[in-house]
């Protein structure tokens, strides 16, 4: 029998994306690590009990490079989470990835400093694999739900990570953008790690609310603004949450991904 404050699958919300379900229940998680973001809402979507956690807190009072990231993939842990959507706002560092697109990425490339990433400091040496960090059955359900939509995305993408709060100047934009990436934001890491550390599925969808500094250079493309960035979050928040509500319900209730089995042979003892 379920226990009331459980869920099945979990969402982490992003910038200006907090009214995602309907709230059935609100229940503060405390774990090992602190206290979580915020609250977690749970809801319930097609038969399924869905929690819901805003990264940056209800009132978007935490900055990226503060955000506990070990408690709250921990948190959706304990109350039975084992497959996580992580919609985010994110930067597009080619011309052809254009504002409003939504990138599901599959690599990442972190750039951040100081923060906790790792759930494994001892006694045990673990060595957790991220060569392919997103799940792909969950990536899969995201790009299906995409094309029957109609919404204009990218099936795959590398997600340069920065630390923050700043933006990049125009030099490490145009480093990042002569390396082939795709995406750049403040949050992926170390979120999708600890996931990957606790065996829970884990997807990202990326909005793109702008163009990074380093692609002025090209026409028509304004370097990037935090108004900017919430008038195109407001302008796709419909847009995004259709896309989870037509994902979400299609989560496997077998799972046979690598996620499921990340521990298998990275522990040394």
């Amino acid at each position: 029998m379920q226990n009331k404050s459980s869920a099945d699958v979990g969402v982490f919300g992003g910038s200006g994306f907090y009214n995602f379900l309907k709230i059935k229940e609100e229940i503060e998680v405390n774990t090992p690590y602190g206290m979580p973001s915020d609250k977690i809402i749970i809801g319930e979507l097609e038969g399924l009990r869905v929690a819901f956690l805003p990264r940056h807190g209800k009132h978007h009072n935490i900055p990226p490079h503060k955000i506990n990231y070990r408690a709250n993939v921990f948190a959706m842990k304990k109350i039975g989470v084992k497959q996580i959507f992580a919609p985010c706002a994110a930067g597009s560092l080619q011309p052809h990835i254009k504002r409003g697109d939504f990138v599901i990425v599959d690599q990442f490339v972190d750039r951040t400093n100081c923060r906790n990433d790792t759930y494994y400091d001892g006694p045990h040496t673990t060595h957790i694999s991220t060569a392919e960090p997103y799940c792909t059955d969950l990536r899969n359900i995201v790009i299906d739900a995409a094309k029957e939509l109609g919404i204009s995305y990218h099936p795959k993408g590398t997600v340069v990570v920065i630390q923050g709060p700043r933006f990049s100047t125009k030099s490490e934009s145009i480093w990042y953008s002569n390396q082939g990436w795709e995406v750049i934001n403040m949050t992926q890491y170390p979120e999708v790690a600890l996931s990957r550390e606790l065996q829970v599925c884990y997807v990202n969808i990326s909005l793109i609310t702008d163009y990074d500094t380093g692609l002025e250079s090209f026409p028509d493309i304004k370097p990037v603004s935090s108004q900017e960035i919430i008038k195109i979050l407001k302008e796709n928040n419909d847009r995004l949450r259709g896309l989870l509500f037509k994902a979400v319900p299609k989560v496997p209730k077998t799972r046979k991904c690598i996620c499921s089995n990340a521990l298998d042979g990275a522990i040394i003892s």
